[in-house]
């Protein structure tokens, strides 16, 4: 123990006095003056210094404390005189075991926590577009900002459904409509994505915005109903072979007759209204 109560323990049993305005020095230089047994407020002034002492503010790191560990062990295979080669060996495959014990039990952890990075933008919500623009509206009105930026994106993906570009799906998350969106709308694809992280920020990661965000998310709405979509299936078909506006083999033409033929023999060929030569 150090500081001034364990200087009352070294000099014990000597006697004498000592005022509570002396400083520590002339405790410490004066051993036979530090009392036996001293009043209460100078025992609460010893134990208020011996309290501040370093040695109990210094809090070591659950890291520093195990590497104490880890140091101690190869102590003790010097003190018990074993082959340091294999202690050091059992002691490393210690450590090793222990190290993926643990990875294996924080893996579900992070994989819950990547789960959860992105949350669905709807839940029970069967409000149309116009409905959540103006809840977003009136949040932004209030200074809501984080229920407008919410209710704005909300809007943006059901509008998406609204225009058949994305398909109504239970428990999409923000990303994962971005990313679709971003098919039929390639040329927003970055600003979907952004939205899809303010999205999260607020929902998920309860992160402050302010009007900037807001106003964000206005333009993203304004752009994805201003934007021409990219067509899924191209001019000329998909089995299609010619130029655009061209129908490839395999493909009717609208107000084409179509040859139908029925099974024949082998020993007849079919003709193209079905019957024999």
């Amino acid at each position: 123990m150090t500081g001034t109560l364990g200087a009352a323990l070294v000099a014990w049993p000597a006697a004498g006095t000592v005022s509570l305005g002396a400083s520590p020095g002339a405790r410490w230089g004066v051993l036979a003056d530090v009392p036996v047994e001293p009043d209460a407020d100078t025992a609460r002034l010893w134990l208020k210094e011996e309290l501040l002492d370093p040695v109990y503010l210094d809090d070591p790191s659950l890291l520093a404390r195990f590497l104490d560990w880890l140091s101690g062990l190869f102590d003790d295979v010097r003190v018990l005189d074993v082959n340091p080669v294999v202690a050091s060996a059992v002691i490393v495959g210690l450590v090793l075991v222990v190290a993926a014990i643990a990875y294996v039990v924080a893996g579900p952890v992070r994989v819950s926590r990547r789960a959860r990075a992105s949350v669905a933008v709807f839940e029970d919500d069967e409000r149309s577009a116009a409905d959540l623009r103006a809840a977003a509206d009136s949040a932004a009105a209030a200074g809501d900002w984080g229920t407008a930026v919410v209710e704005r994106y909300r809007a943006v993906v059901r509008s998406l459904e609204e225009r058949v570009l994305l398909d109504p799906r239970p428990g999409r998350t923000a990303h994962e409509a971005a990313a679709a969106a971003a098919l039929r709308l390639p040329a927003l694809t970055d600003r979907l994505g952004a939205g899809a992280r303010l999205f999260d920020d607020v929902r998920y990661g309860k992160v402050s915005v302010g009007p900037a965000a807001d106003q964000a998310l206005r333009e993203l709405d304004a752009a994805v109903l201003a934007t021409r979509p990219t067509p899924l299936v191209p001019p000329d078909g998909p089995t299609g072979s010619g130029g655009p506006g061209q129908a490839g083999p395999g493909t009717a033409v609208p107000g084409t007759p179509v040859a139908v033929t029925t099974p024949l023999p082998t020993d007849q060929e079919p003709t193209a209204t079905g019957g024999a030569r």
